[in-house]
């Protein structure tokens, strides 16, 4: 019976990468051998295909922990084991460029999934073997990226966002998303290797509607910053499973 979300019942792969627009498939398409187009079920989107020999699908997850939470869940139940979430967010630091990838150390759980699975006390982190292998393939790539702490929340239209983005940036914090905290939780939860790129689409103190507007239009810096981070997220699945 297919899982209810993504509507997948069999699949080979083991690894997933893991956007939140279904568009950005096309662009994951572009790296993979043989790209199949699985299924297309509300903001799930997933193709199968293969990178340097190694199984690989690819899905989209829309936009929120919530969403990204079910397809965990339902890869999960499919035999996924390793999950990156390449995504976008806002810097919080001024020394982070548009385009710059940002590879989370942790996540500050300021999302609502997270809080439903546990207690706010129990960490959002990364498996560290994963970790380790998105930095040194961003390292040999001679990509741009930051390591840190990011923060998951639920959206950046509330009243006091300016605000909350300047205590966090006080503090260290490296840029904000929606759904790398649920991502860990969950993941962690379930047993699978999760970690989470973010190409940074905002410069700090920037119009954030405008710059992610740019972003989709894919006319900046930042469609390369995407394309960067899936290429680090598929040679890490590479050099996980050879042991490189």
């Amino acid at each position: 019976m297919p899982e209810a979300h993504i509507q997948l019942e069999k699949i080979d792969a083991k690894y997933a990468i893991m956007p939140g627009d279904p568009k950005r498939i096309d662009v994951i398409k572009t790296f993979l051998d043989e790209p199949k187009e699985l299924m297309y079920n509300r903001e799930f989107r997933s193709v199968e295909g293969s990178y340097k020999g190694l199984k690989v699908i690819a899905i989209s997850t829309g936009v929120g922990g919530s969403s990204a939470s079910l397809a965990v869940e339902e890869l999960v139940h499919l035999g996924v084991h390793t999950m990156v979430r390449i995504g976008s967010a806002g810097a919080l630091q001024d020394d982070i460029g548009l385009g710059d990838l940002i590879i989370a150390e942790g996540a500050i759980r300021d999302d609502g999934v997270s809080k439903t699975y546990v207690d706010p006390i129990y960490p959002a982190a990364p498996n560290h073997e994963l970790l380790e292998k998105i930095i040194q393939s961003c390292r040999d790539l001679g990509f741009p990226y930051h390591t840190g702490i990011v923060q998951s929340h639920e959206t950046f239209y509330h009243d006091s966002n300016a605000e909350e983005e300047k205590k966090w940036s006080k503090l260290g914090v490296l840029g904000s998303d929606f759904e790398t905290a649920g991502l860990f939780v969950v993941g962690r939860i379930r047993g699978a290797r999760c970690a989470s790129i973010l190409n940074n689409v905002v410069l700090y103190g920037q119009d954030t509607s405008e710059s992610i507007g740019e972003y989709v239009d894919g006319e900046s810096i930042t469609a390369v910053g995407e394309k960067r981070e899936i290429e680090a997220a598929l040679e890490a699945f590479y050099r996980l499973e050879n042991n490189i």
